[in-house]
């Protein structure tokens, strides 16, 4: 196959599975047989797996990385692994299985652009797999794998992996998920890892690293309107910058040059972009999504941190009442009449939960209604009131706008993960 991207591209991929599904095996065995391992690391992996009677190197040993997880055999808490091939960069979120982890996954697949889900061929999908791909359809994470591992233990049969991987297609479908790329593998044997398979004759596509290398994630968001939480505001008044005013911050969708019109928001005055700066460069001509820039501004408007600098033409609403789709993310249920602080962008605000309006049932992907409660790992729509206007987007539209944090106002725990609109677009999903 040949590389359809850029030569040096970035991938944010995250992965999940079940416990056991062998999640720490495959990433091991990706940057094992990609060249990513250090010959003293890879001594220390075959010297433990000696002591511990195994035949071969473990591979998941390369990314179990705290004390914990080795003794337990899991993976407790986002590991980021940072690596590359001639064909492109890669930053891969290694996120736990157990399901009380779940808001782990959240936190791994939140800036991912892809999603590996394994799944065990012996066991096919099961709850957890289905409240993984929920999660990435809730995150709007735009292409999805299927890995379908273990595949020596069921005899490399395609009579195994088809129904499995249509049963997941066909749920997927019904999240809205666009992209599902199903491989076969074995990540213990390496059989589509990173090389081909010889015992998997049946199966024509690419192996998994082929699919990360080559995937387009330059279209997921085309011409997507210029946005920019303010981080800090800059007045030197220094000699050199007596009269500078700028506004920091990361932008997040879009691009800004100079001369376009923008509104600052949630006040709503009007102005146009009068130059941008970068660390270190004055006078850039283009600022693009990701990158961090200080803008200034034509007119001496009031800007402070939390406010959003956006396209004049094409602005998010700004408004008090919002309906969402959330995971429930803490141990402490969420109730209506919840008073809590709601985290947007730069933005800290007091918010009410008006109401809890539904949960999604993980089999049926049936909306029940009226809820008592949204307890940990629940995905549920809700109603909330906030008491300062917000600037929002859909979360379809643009992810870092159109999402936040609910917050426990008396002691800071995270409550909630929040995605404004309706993110989970399947047919079967949007009928109640």
């Amino acid at each position: 196959m040949q590389p359809t991207t850029q030569p040096g591209s970035l991938l944010r991929l995250a992965t999940a599975g079940s416990v056991d599904d062998g999640k720490s095996t495959l990433v091991g065995r990706l940057l094992h047989d990609s060249k990513q391992v250090f010959a003293d690391q890879l001594d220390a992996v075959e010297r433990v797996s000696r002591e511990r009677g195994l035949d071969g190197a473990d591979l998941a040993l390369l990314t179990d990385g705290l004390r914990a997880e080795r003794e337990q055999g899991i993976t407790i808490d986002v590991a980021y692994r940072y690596f590359a091939t001639p064909r492109r960069r890669f930053i891969l979120a290694d996120t736990p299985g157990h399901v009380q982890y779940t808001r782990n996954m959240v936190t791994g697949a939140s800036t991912a652009q892809l999603a590996v889900v394994l799944v065990d061929a012996r066991h096919g999908v099961v709850e957890q797999t289905r409240r993984h791909a929920a999660v990435a359809a809730l995150l709007g994470v735009p292409h999805v794998v299927l890995a379908v591992n273990k595949m020596d233990l069921a005899d490399y049969a395609e009579e195994v992996f088809a129904p499995i991987a249509d049963e997941f297609a066909d749920y997927s479908r019904a999240l809205g998920i666009r992209e599902v790329t199903a491989i076969p593998i074995s990540a213990l044997r390496g059989d589509n890892v990173v090389e081909p398979s010889g015992h998997i004759d049946w199966y024509s596509g690419p192996t998994l690293l082929e699919h990360l290398e080559t995937v387009d994630v330059d279209a997921d968001q085309p011409g997507s309107a210029a946005r920019m939480p303010v981080q800090y505001v800059l007045r030197p008044q220094s000699p050199d910058f007596r009269d500078y005013r700028g506004y920091a911050g990361q932008v997040t969708a879009g691009t800004f040059a100079p001369g376009d019109e923008v509104l600052v928001l949630p006040s709503g005055r009007r102005t146009s972009v009068a130059g941008i700066d970068r660390l270190g460069t004055r006078d850039v001509s283009l600022a693009h999504a990701g990158q961090s820039v200080t803008l200034r501004l034509t007119d001496d408007v009031d800007v402070a941190r939390g406010d959003i600098i956006a396209a004049a033409d094409q602005p998010p609403r700004v408004t008090r009442e919002l309906s969402a789709t959330v995971c429930h993310l803490a141990d402490r249920p969420l109730h209506a009449g919840d008073r809590v602080l709601l985290r947007h962008g730069t933005a800290t605000v007091k918010a009410l939960v008006a109401s809890l309006d539904s949960v999604l049932d993980l089999r049926t992907l049936r909306r029940e209604p009226g809820p008592e409660a949204l307890r940990a790992n629940d995905i549920g729509r809700v109603h909330l009131r906030t008491a300062s206007p917000l600037p929002l987007d859909d979360y379809a539209e643009h992810r870092r706008t159109g999402s936040f944090l609910l917050v426990d106002e008396a002691d800071g725990t995270t409550l909630t993960a929040g995605m404004v609109g309706e993110p989970l677009g399947g047919d079967t999903v949007t009928k109640l």
